[in-house]
């Protein structure tokens, strides 16, 4: 390949890192890259590339976050009162709470129960229409349309929540419930143009979230859907990637995770003294430029 195509994935790197995070749709963005500046390879490569470009930006999730996601901890930390009420006679289980008791946070055991829970909608549903998804709703026309329609809501649900005060500002504080509802509102994420991230930060915020904590709640739960996702796709493909397909994969996950740390800390910082209405604004706009210029391109066809 010559520099400009390595120069195209470095951008769709880059594009990746921030649209993924920020609640804007990375396919919107995806596609209008891809339109303007296309990469020189095969369509089910690209397929396969668009996906694993983000186990970067989950690695950026992993290194940021790690050590409120890492479960376990030496002997050493082991906790002076018993995470078990009653200790069993049994001897197998009473071994299970002793290792339990010396080596792990349950809080953060129970945390990724939680996270489990949240992805179990899109799990279930996703992998059952992701077939018919990508042949029906694949479209520059659903994407325009998710993205005005949930730019519309975040600006509305942002001046509903004004007056609210939230219910929950850690991690510990989402129910199982709640867990199981923010899934569902993940589960709309599976209509191209929606966005991930969008999705779960406005049913986090609907359900009594603060806006840090929808955005952190929504790293996390990218964790386990993107790294099956991806896995899925390159097991579809059949592991069959020549030596630069595989450098222009290496290459765009690189540059993902590093933009993806930037764009985190951007996002986290930001909220704290603004709301989501500007991102709500923008996806107005983007998706009325992906409208006007698809269609302009259909009747010039």
């Amino acid at each position: 390949m010559d520099v400009i195509e390595w120069l195209k994935v470095i951008l769709l790197g880059i594009v990746e890192g921030i649209t993924e995070w920020l609640p804007i749709s990375s396919t919107g963005h995806m596609i209008l890259v891809d339109e303007i500046f296309p990469l020189n390879v095969d369509k089910d490569f690209m397929n396969v590339f668009e996906v694993v470009i983000q186990l970067g930006a989950i690695l950026a999730v992993v290194v940021i976050y790690f050590w409120d996601l890492w479960p376990f901890h030496r002997k050493a930390k082991r906790r002076e009162k018993s995470y078990f009420a009653n200790p069993s006679d049994v001897p197998a289980l009473a071994f299970c709470q002793n290792f339990v008791d010396n080596y792990f946070y349950m809080d953060k055991i129970i945390m990724w129960f939680k996270i489990a829970l949240s992805c179990l909608p899109a799990a279930v549903i996703g992998l059952a229409f992701n077939d018919w998804i990508e042949a029906h709703l694949m479209n520059y026309v659903i994407v325009a349309l998710m993205l005005i329609i949930y730019g519309v809501l975040f600006i509305v649900i942002e001046n509903y929540n004004k007056t609210r005060k939230p219910k929950m500002r850690r991690i510990r504080d989402i129910s199982w419930k709640t867990a199981f509802l923010i899934g569902v509102f993940q589960l709309l994420s599976i209509i191209p143009g929606t966005s991930r991230s969008g999705a779960t930060i406005i049913g986090g915020i609907l359900l009594g979230t603060t806006r840090e904590l929808a955005a952190e709640y929504t790293f996390f739960l990218a964790i386990p859907v993107m790294f099956g996702a991806s896995l899925l796709k390159v097991v579809s493909h059949g592991f069959t990637f020549t030596g630069v397909e595989v450098a222009i994969l290496l290459v765009g996950m690189a540059v993902a995770f590093v933009v993806s740390i930037l764009a985190i800390k951007f996002l986290m910082k930001y909220i704290k003294k603004h709301d989501f209405k500007v991102f709500g604004w923008y996806r107005i706009v983007l998706g009325a430029i992906v409208l006007v210029y698809f269609g302009v391109k259909t009747l010039l066809a």
